[in-house]
């Protein structure tokens, strides 16, 4: 990183990439509630097969108990062990087959805390932390989700966390599960979130230098074309007429 460049703490502010308004795939989100076709296409560009596909876009509320399974008593167990439940849980949802606790982000680290240590729970590994972008769905687009196991009585559940680009700061869990070390890296190197605390949050994939962050869905898909005999093939967001 060079001298020239803003930083807060140690940590690179982000910054927007190069080109990033030169036709991103989604750097114009839908505005209806269902977006058509893989890529939002407009036109017959979409050769994936799934032009005709039509996907619905809605809100994500809180699920009617009882959610069924060992879910309830998960719930009960960590109500019952942080007196904060009320304050840190925005809505617990199950979906899927899973069981999905949103948190408030400045409280993520305290609820994993008592995830790994209370007895009734012993959630004592986080397999994963990623990142997801709901770019023109959701004003706090960036969400962080936690792959939690209980090792102990055979149980997993997922913890998200949503911040905003603005704002892109959440505490480091490094402190709680080791394993978040690298993996809170990635998410800074692919998303741009900020997490506090951490011992060392550099980029992973990426150069040092590099600036933006490619997972970000209004990061310019790039490319460089790939040449064959009597044929070349343009970088992906030359091909079609992406929205």
């Amino acid at each position: 990183m060079t001298d020239d460049k803003p930083t807060t703490g140690g940590v690179p502010v982000p910054v927007t990439p190069a080109g990033a308004t030169s036709g991103a795939p989604a750097e114009f989100p839908p505005a209806a509630p269902a977006g058509r076709g893989m890529f939002g296409n407009q036109g017959t560009g979409d050769v994936s097969g799934f032009g005709g596909l039509v996907r619905q876009h809605r809100e994500i509320e809180d699920s009617p108990r009882p959610y069924g399974g060992y879910f309830d008593e998960v719930r009960d167990a960590l109500e019952e062990a942080y007196p904060a439940f009320g304050e840190a849980i925005e809505k617990v949802v199950v979906d899927r087959g899973e069981l999905t606790l949103h948190i408030r982000p400045e409280r993520i680290a305290e609820v994993c805390q008592v995830m790994r240590d209370d007895p009734a729970l012993r959630f004592e590994l986080c397999s994963s932390v990623s990142g997801v972008d709901y770019l023109g769905a959701d004003a706090r687009r960036l969400h962080i989700v936690y792959q939690l196991t209980s090792m102990t009585y055979r149980r997993q559940v997922r913890l998200e966390a949503a911040v905003s680009v603005e704002e892109p700061h959440l505490p480091s869990v490094t402190a709680v599960y080791p394993t978040a070390d690298w993996q809170e890296r990635e998410a800074y190197d692919m998303f741009g979130v900020i997490f506090d605390g951490h011992p060392a949050l550099t980029r992973i994939l990426m150069p040092d230098d590099w600036e933006g962050h490619p997972q970000r869905k209004d990061y310019p898909l790039g490319g460089v074309p790939v040449e064959y005999k009597g044929a070349e093939i343009p970088p992906p967001d030359k091909r079609r007429s992406y929205q």
